[in-house]
């Protein structure tokens, strides 16, 4: 048997061989350990860096690339007019749409469409729920036309037709009502400036021309109001002249009223 380093044939053939731990000096095998630890720790935020992006990545693929947390109901609240299915229906939300996927700015804005909408609120409900709280508008006066009336809202907006006169509203007798007609924004403004007192006796407001507006109160008496000018204080007046007998109270020069 050759040992080890020795030639055999002219060559010299070495082996790798295994030291007892006995062999290594303790303050090497102390300086090893520590380089180890040195090393787990220097690692360890990676690891930790690594584990977190990939559980980001997870989350973030299972909430905008699956159906996990898809749409499975459109919650309509706050209508009264529109139906909940015209509303889901105008929405266009498609079921099994990732939640966080679905453009929340785009529903309102497709909903502003609807003329009874004043305005609209989605939201999401997790884990599968799209919440669409609707405001719709709300009627100031109503628009004869035929034998409908149409519901204007305080912008002058005609957004609902209906077969019979609301009760509690009054009459705005405007040829063409409008958030951009001058007679229906006149008679808004009229209607806007009468004291709660005064309010209760009009049945209609009458604009024939931009200094013709009148009042017809409920039991026949007339108001002359001249155009929309000074409204707040031919409201006043006018007011303080209820008890006043007379048929036709002129209030269209506020500082020299007529009663006849």
């Amino acid at each position: 048997m050759t040992a080890p380093g020795s030639r055999r044939g002219g060559a010299r053939r070495w082996r790798l061989v295994r030291a007892h731990s006995d062999a290594v000096p303790a303050s090497v095998r102390r300086f090893m350990a520590r380089a180890r630890r040195r090393r787990l720790r220097a690692a360890m935020p990676w690891a930790t860096v690594g584990a977190v992006l990939a559980l980001v990545g997870l989350v973030t693929w299972i909430v905008y690339g699956t159906g996990v947390f898809g749409v499975r109901e459109v919650r309509v609240s706050g209508t009264e007019i529109l139906s909940a299915e015209e509303v889901r229906e105008a929405a266009g939300v498609r079921d099994g749409t990732a939640l966080a996927r679905v453009d929340l700015g785009g529903i309102e804005e497709r909903l502003a469409t609807l003329a009874p909408v004043d305005h609209v609120i989605a939201s999401r409900d997790w884990p599968g729920t799209i919440a669409i709280d609707v405001v719709e508008r709300t009627p100031v006066a109503v628009v004869p036309q035929g034998r409908r009336y149409v519901l204007v809202d305080r912008h002058g907006v005609a957004f609902h037709t209906v077969s019979a006169k609301p009760g509690g509203l009054p009459v705005a007798r405007v040829a063409k009502p409008g958030p951009d007609d001058p007679a229906t924004r006149s008679a808004l403004e009229v209607l806007t400036s009468l004291s709660p007192q005064l309010a209760k006796q009009v049945a209609a407001v009458v604009v024939k021309g931009p200094a013709e507006i009148e009042l017809e109160l409920r039991g026949g008496r007339l108001i002359v109001w001249g155009d929309s000018s000074q409204s707040d204080t031919k409201s006043q007046v006018a007011t303080a002249l209820l008890r006043e007998k007379g048929d036709r109270i002129d209030v269209s020069a506020p500082e020299v009223v007529t009663i006849r």
